[in-house]
């Protein structure tokens, strides 16, 4: 198996540091608001990617945080605090806010199929293990106090800009409406790891530390919650693109200069949901939530589907239009598995299982092609092999995908109707059948045409043709 890894910029042989466990991180929601479905994008790409390692055998521990304190709107450490936002915008207090956005998002989850990590974490359940790393990284002299908070010195690094050569000043975080500059740094890209004198006088949660009541900066988050469940080095660590700078690349300036030594093996980034103007956000255009698409009639594995047809590395345009194509993708897909017949009887023939199981993979592995699995399956339905080994194929990538392709042909065969017989009709099918052997498809479609004109809707499936009362 292949992973593109963001920090050599490269495909790489994936190869867990203990054969027996991977060890797996994935950056949580900061529970403010809901999660649009950009942001479930990367969810989305996450999940498929955990399934597919226990698919091929390997055993996963999957941790994940609940950012519900310290996260400041510039995903740096200036601007406005978002849980102090969402509280103040829903008369709430934070915890209320944390709570309430916490649950919806595993309510979005389980809509979109997506496991609930083996691990998850609020952030607020881990401030004593922040502190020593913070005391640690004071000793070390990688961290400084100023103006009451402590902070992470960038000039102790030999490189921070790890994800892409950026000259320093691509990066800094300027000084615009609503962030001021933070005079106590001593260096633009040096960030906070815990605040003792916070600028937000209704700051809602602190705690007691040996630098004052205060409380964590974000990206300590992370490296506290990863250590504290999977130790002191990681296979694979997973987020959002947007999230390599600044909240990565500081996780790795804090957890790598603490630890002494590299941290994580590979780096998984999801690329954007954009819209036609832009990268989707929750400030910008319609709030695209997965209620709002349960609203509008979409169902959501339906957006799950929309997603795995493009590579997480690449940006993916969000209209409803190409929703509606992916529906109407989703639904003839369901349609051809329906026409399968569960029990035509015969055995699975497990030499062209493997074989549809090669090519399945085969895209997988290949840096989590998803596009190339969904063809797989499109071929195991053209496959000249029997319905007992097409729907097992079919229920064996689904535990990858996860679309439910099964239950959703089954609900969809059990729709339609128990014809009752009728000689004429069957008839008639036997002739349209005849006529198509025999190329003569002006006849077989008057035949059809005949009996849609008498309310007959004719099915052409792998075991012959079908009719159902339209």
């Amino acid at each position: 198996m292949y992973l593109y890894n963001s920090l050599t910029r490269k495909k790489e042989l994936f190869v867990p540091n203990h054969p027996d466990l991977v060890k797996m991180y994935t950056c949580g929601p900061t529970v403010y608001h809901y999660a649009h479905i950009g942001n479930l994008r990367t969810y989305i790409m996450e999940d498929v990617l955990e399934k597919y390692l226990r698919y091929v055998g390997y055993n996963v521990k999957r941790v994940m945080n609940i950012t519900d304190v310290g996260h400041l709107s510039s995903d740096g450490d200036t601007g406005e605090d978002k849980m102090l936002k969402g509280a103040k915008r829903e008369h709430k207090t934070v915890m209320e806010i944390a709570r309430m956005y916490t649950d919806a998002f595993f309510e979005d989850c389980r809509k979109l199929n997506i496991k609930r990590p083996d691990v998850v974490e609020p952030a607020t359940n881990c401030i004593a293990d922040y502190i020593h790393i913070i005391e640690v990284l004071l000793e070390k002299g990688y961290a400084y106090q100023a103006g009451g908070n402590v902070y992470f010195d960038t000039s102790k690094l030999e490189k921070y800009y790890v994800f892409n050569d950026f000259n320093a000043e691509d990066l800094d975080v300027g000084v615009r409406e609503g962030v001021e500059e933070d005079v106590n740094k001593r260096n633009k890209n040096d960030f906070v790891l815990w605040f003792t004198q916070s600028k937000f006088e209704d700051q809602a949660l602190k705690w007691d530390s040996p630098w004052g009541v205060g409380y964590p900066g974000w990206h300590i988050e992370c490296t506290g919650i990863s250590m504290k469940y999977l130790g002191e080095d990681m296979d694979i660590h997973c987020g959002g693109i947007d999230n390599a700078f600044p909240h990565h690349t500081n996780e790795i300036a804090q957890s790598e200069s603490y630890l002494g030594h590299k941290w994580v093996n590979f780096w998984f980034h999801v690329l954007h949901l954009n819209t036609p103007s832009g990268k989707m956000s929750k400030s910008s255009g319609e709030f695209l939530i997965v209620s709002l698409l349960e609203q509008k009639g979409y169902d959501p594995l339906a957006y799950r589907f929309f997603c795995l047809q493009s590579h997480y590395r690449k940006n993916l345009v969000f209209t409803w239009e190409n929703l509606d194509n992916a529906v109407v993708a989703f639904h003839k897909l369901i349609d051809k598995i329906a026409a399968l017949d569960p029990n035509a009887g015969g055995a699975v023939d497990a030499q062209a299982l493997e074989a549809m199981k090669g090519r399945f993979m085969k895209g997988m592995d290949a840096d989590l092609n998803t596009s190339l699995a969904i063809t797989a399956l499109y071929d195991v339905l053209k496959a000249k092999s029997n319905d007992a080994t097409k729907l097992a194929a079919i229920a064996d990538f689904d535990r990858v995908l996860s679309l439910n392709l099964l239950e959703t042909a089954a609900k969809k065969r059990a729709e339609q109707p128990v014809e009752e017989h009728d000689p004429e009709i069957e008839a008639l099918l036997a002739a349209r059948t005849a006529a198509k052997k025999e190329k003569n498809f002006a006849e077989a479609d008057r035949i059809r045409d005949e009996l849609k004109a008498r309310g007959i809707e004719i099915i052409d499936t792998p075991q012959g043709p079908k009719w159902k009362r339209i």
